[in-house]
């Protein structure tokens, strides 16, 4: 006797395409950014909650990289750390002693920093629960969050970002890269931390050039989402240009707060799309910082790349020339540039600066969008820019900061 054959159910999705099974799921990110001071003092529970805040009921196993520049700014900082842990042992444990990694660009120029950071992540055996505390500027912050997104696809990391710009912007997102093929950020991953605790008294050590440097990406987000804040920024220039804690203060927690609305509000936290309004001033500023060989810091350029275009939005009317008058005001009372000599660099008569835009065009997708403010406080997005107007800017910045 045989047996009956036996139909299998057919799934809803299956059943209008036979050959189309179409999968959909959503994942939920979700991660608290802490500010605060003095993190590392071993009485504060703060920094142990964070790690804790999932209430695990278990003693969470940790991997701490530091910094180079803040370890020789902070020498005691290591030994905060191995403190902080000590007093928490009941919910903390070090993996290994803190291990210093390269800070600046140089910590996510090629390969070997992130060699580095996955050897030791395997010779201390960290498993997929296990934690990577990153402690330092966003460069560093790029190199080991990325490392980390390759352990086990990916362990919990948590920032604790030691400049102004890494805490106002590049510590705060869900973005890893490393800089390879001549191109900034050419490599990398979207991974949203566990948490960043954002420790202003990291900040008491910094070169005035990194203080200030941070202060570009403040005025790039206010410039086009918020022009209360941004007349903040110019009228405070000089507190913000002195060092000014509680001035500070103020700006990283609103310039850190509009990057993660937009984030979470755009619509678009990955970045499958070509808009990017969050690289207003960069397609230039990339470019010089390849330029300079990284040379030049990248507040500083993202400061001219908001210069360059903030002029080409005057000349297309989307700004008055009073308000462009204002931004560049604004940023040299802040300690920024407006103009470098790389921007009117050429080869064989062309600007090499313009290579800058196929280069943006080619990370965004292939179809170039470039943010420009109109009116201030708001934006708009172009899809060309005109060489010409390109230049002209370049010339009128040149001639300004040379008087």
């Amino acid at each position: 006797m045989s047996n009956p054959k036996r139909e299998l159910n057919t799934p809803d999705q299956v059943t209008a395409q036979p050959d189309v099974y179409h999968q959909e799921f959503q994942v939920q990110f979700d991660y608290p950014v802490h500010f605060a001071r003095n993190v590392l003092a071993s009485s504060d529970p703060l920094l142990a909650s964070v790690f804790d805040r999932l209430d695990e009921q278990r003693i969470h196993r940790a991997a701490v990289f530091v910094d180079s520049g803040l370890a020789k700014s902070r020498p005691g900082i290591i030994d905060e750390i191995k403190e902080y842990f000590h007093t928490h042992s009941k919910t903390l444990e070090l993996a290994s002693g803190p291990t210093v990694v390269p800070g600046g660009e140089g910590a996510k120029n090629g390969w070997k920093a992130i060699r580095d950071i996955l050897w030791t992540a395997g010779n201390i055996h960290l498993d997929r629960q296990s934690y990577v505390l990153a402690i330092g500027g966003g460069a560093m912050l790029d190199a080991v969050g990325f490392a980390a997104s390759l352990v086990h696809r990916g362990v919990r990391v948590i920032r604790m970002p030691s400049t102004v710009l890494a805490q106002n912007d590049a510590g705060v997102g869900v973005k890893t890269s490393m800089d390879e093929h001549g191109q900034k950020n050419f490599i990398g991953t979207f991974a949203p931390p566990f948490a960043v605790v954002n420790d202003f008294s990291l900040l008491d050590t910094l070169a005035d050039r990194d203080w200030v440097g941070g202060i570009a990406e403040a005025f790039k987000v206010a410039i086009i989402k918020d022009a209360d804040f941004f007349e903040f920024l110019c009228d405070n220039a000089s507190a913000l240009k002195n060092r000014d804690a509680d001035t500070m203060e103020t700006l990283i927690r609103r310039c850190a707060t509009i990057h993660l609305d937009h984030i979470a509000s755009a619509g678009d936290p990955f970045e499958t799309g070509s808009a990017r309004p969050l690289d207003f001033g960069h397609w230039s500023a990339h470019k010089l910082e390849t330029m300079s060989d990284y040379w030049v810091g990248h507040g500083q350029a993202v400061a001219v790349g908001i210069a360059v275009d903030s002029y080409y939005a005057m000349r297309k009317g989307l700004i008055t020339s009073e308000q462009l008058e204002r931004i560049l005001d604004g940023m040299i009372a802040c300690g920024l540039p407006v103009y470098l000599g790389y921007l009117s660099r050429k080869t064989g008569g062309e600007l090499d600066i313009l290579t800058g835009l196929d280069e943006f065009r080619e990370h965004l997708g292939g179809r170039l969008n470039v943010t420009l403010p109109d009116p201030l406080g708001d934006k708009c997005e172009v899809h060309h820019l005109e060489d010409s107007i390109i230049t002209e800017a370049i010339e009128y910045l040149r001639t300004r900061s040379a008087k």
